[in-house]
């Protein structure tokens, strides 16, 4: 193995989710050690051992990477096909993968990602939450629709960085049964199908029982 990705519990992280999928699509020999989450930030075995204190954490070939938008950039430097060829479009999968690491921050408040909740709407959406959830569909809208017909994946018909970063919201779309338009169904529906999703989905259900949180 050239390195090690240490992640959290796969049912909670999303972070770990959009640097996992990065790291698979871009075929790095890695090690996958996952430790459970604890909530609240009281995880001192994740502190111990990752630069910022959190998850994903990857050790590559020498290199040590922290957040995952750097680990999709890192990625991508093996894989280019993880960004649009075209500079444009890549600079518009750049900016809403951007978007996606510092924004939506209600969607993340109020939607946490499980992977083993069962769906149901939330009993109602604030103003403020309602608001985020027509900027997230207008954004990925327009992504989907950049070429004048949808596409299957955010650029493509391949998941690219972008989904990557988008992966965890399609679980909260799915889960919370959030109001997006139907094109963004679409790409949801496509994204939790992909077999790594699949696949991060069986790993989740096979972590141990006493790694499940309170709510």
């Amino acid at each position: 193995m050239a390195g090690v990705l240490l992640l959290g519990s796969r049912r909670y992280s999303s972070w770990s989710l959009r640097g996992w999928l990065a790291v698979r699509l871009a075929g790095l020999d890695v090690t996958e050690e996952v430790i459970a989450l604890k909530g609240g930030g009281r995880t001192t075995e994740i502190h111990a051992r990752s630069p910022n204190r959190m998850v994903p954490y990857l050790q590559h070939d020498g290199a040590d990477v922290w957040e995952s938008l750097a680990i999709c950039e890192y990625c991508a430097e093996i894989a280019p096909s993880l960004w649009p060829e075209d500079r444009i479009v890549r600079a518009h999968a750049r900016s809403i993968s951007a978007q996606m690491h510092a924004g939506f921050r209600p969607i993340r408040q109020n939607c946490s990602m499980d992977v083993e909740r069962v769906p149901a709407p939330l009993p109602e959406l604030g103003e403020e939450l309602a608001a985020d959830v027509a900027l997230l569909s207008r954004t990925l809208k327009g992504a989907l629709l950049r070429s004048g017909q949808p596409t299957q994946f955010l650029f493509g018909e391949h998941m690219t960085a972008a989904d990557c970063m988008y992966a965890p919201i399609a679980i909260r779309i799915h889960t919370f049964k959030l109001d997006v338009d139907p094109v963004v169904n679409t790409w949801v529906q496509t994204m939790l199908n992909h077999p790594l999703m699949q696949e991060w989905y069986v790993l989740a259900n096979a972590e141990p029982a006493e790694w499940r949180l309170t709510y």
